[in-house]
């Protein structure tokens, strides 16, 4: 297993970055959201691309190379703590070629972002570091439903012991295992096979979507299971897949086509696109204890 790396957790007076790797920010919602961040005692830095938008395609957030130029110099610049991502949207697999994912991995620090910001997870944990899956800069309504789970996992996380909790998970495959916890959008997930950042997970899988209506969640669940993806996966932790054309029909076919699997999974966990989005880190070794749904930490993850 890839040796797990612990970035310095935060404290008060920490000094952090927000970029935008994929889609514009809307500045209104990132002054609310920043502004949450200073309440938790942290000086915010916006890079200065985050506010941008790329003429020819608006719906990303400047060009490839100044997205990528501004998430390097916040990721080696010493005096930031953390990065946080503005939002989600799509644009960071254009941008992953022009990263020096090695030269940024061997930096530890606190890397936060979902949805899109799936790609970066999955090179950084296939390189030990965990980052946290959780609520954005400028995603005001998850930092106000779900910003005290993700400020105790980033300033006190050993006091974060089960990561299903408060809202709780349902027993689709009962079983226990442990293993790295990796993961996160479905799409994203799917779109990297085939890439130089494709990597088959080796431990607990958590997966979420929005706006991926049935067919197409089946769609992208059966390209992982021909490919082997789920080779090494020791359990699965389905979150939310929200704006589908029809919630329970999502369900079956997540049901129909990975129980067959066997291995340990629980249903329901609030992670995704839901107001509450619970976060959770990701490149750290978890319990999965399905039966009666639990998700633990085996370790704080952050040092």
């Amino acid at each position: 297993m890839t040796d797990v790396r612990r970035p310095r957790r935060l404290a008060a007076g920490d000094r952090v970055a927000v970029v935008a790797p994929a889609g514009p920010l809307n500045a209104a919602r990132l002054a609310t959201g920043t502004e949450r961040l200073r309440e938790w005692g942290l000086e915010v830095v916006v890079m200065p691309s985050a506010l941008a938008r790329d003429e020819r395609l608006p719906y990303l957030a400047g060009s490839d190379a100044a997205r990528a130029d501004d998430f390097t110099k916040a990721w080696l610049d010493d005096s930031f703590s953390a990065v946080f991502c503005g939002r989600g949207g799509y644009g960071v697999q254009r941008m992953l070629p022009l990263l020096d994912l090695d030269e940024l991995a061997a930096v530890e620090k606190v890397f936060v972002g979902f949805s899109d910001i799936t790609a970066l997870h999955e090179a950084f944990n296939a390189r030990g570091l965990v980052t946290v899956h959780g609520p954005m800069a400028a995603g005001v309504e998850q930092l106000a439903a779900g910003g005290a789970r993700l400020r105790d996992l980033l300033f006190e996380p050993e006091s974060v012991t089960d990561l299903l909790a408060p809202q709780g998970a349902q027993t689709a495959v009962p079983g226990t295992a442990e293993g790295r916890l990796l993961g996160g959008n479905l799409a994203l997930l799917a779109a990297s096979i085939g890439t130089p950042t494709a990597v088959k997970p080796d431990g607990i899988v958590v997966l979420e979507d929005v706006s991926e209506d049935g067919y197409r969640v089946d769609r992208l669940v059966t390209q992982l299971l021909r490919s082997g993806w789920f080779d090494q996966v020791t359990g699965l932790v389905i979150g939310d897949f929200s704006d589908a054309d029809d919630g329970g029909l999502v369900a079956d076919v997540v049901r129909e086509r990975l129980e067959p699997l066997g291995i340990p999974t629980v249903t329901g966990a609030a992670i995704g696109h839901e107001d509450l989005n619970l976060a959770v880190p990701l490149g750290l070794p978890v319990r999965l204890d399905a039966t009666n749904p639990t998700l633990q930490p085996l370790q704080p993850a952050f040092q």
